[in-house]
């Protein structure tokens, strides 16, 4: 199943670009599940670790403000709810599992995987930037300099 991950990240990819761009367009009828149940329906046929894919989703909407207090600081001169969209939600996406999946995704697949999401989905230079705010990201962990917003209580 490791190798359906890839596509797992992109059903979790649609999933969090969707509800964030009709947030964002003001639909206050949007609702995550329906719209991950839809993605993981559309693509049934080839998707075989859909625990995964809700996994990644619901982790990265659970803790989408905590991943944004370590993301902003490695970027600062562009604001997070400036950078386009889908960077906004490939960042997200590679912060989780960087940050709270490392026991079940290696930090180098996190990267890489963000990385190629960004090549595909992404802008001319997305991949650049996903690559050194993520590598970024892993070097203040292994270093022990991250802020942990619940240490902060």
């Amino acid at each position: 199943m490791a190798s359906n991950r890839h596509l797992g990240r992109i059903i979790s990819l649609q999933t969090l670009y969707e509800r964030d761009f009709r947030l964002d367009c003001g639909d206050k009828q949007v609702n995550l599940t329906d719209i991950l149940n839809r993605n993981i329906d559309r693509y049934s046929k080839t998707v075989d670790d859909t625990l995964f894919v809700k996994e990644l989703v619901n982790g990265v909407d659970k803790n989408s403000t905590k991943l944004d207090e370590h993301l902003q600081p490695l970027a600062p001169e562009w604001p997070l709810d400036q950078i386009a969209r889908m960077d906004r939600a490939i960042l997200r996406i590679g912060a989780y599992e960087i940050l709270f999946q490392e026991k079940s995704v290696p930090v180098k697949v996190a990267i890489n995987e963000a990385v190629e999401l960004a090549k595909s989905f992404g802008g001319d230079n997305s991949s650049k930037f996903i690559n050194g705010v993520l590598g970024t990201l892993n070097r203040k962990k292994e270093a022990g300099n991250l802020d942990q917003a619940e240490e902060k209580k």
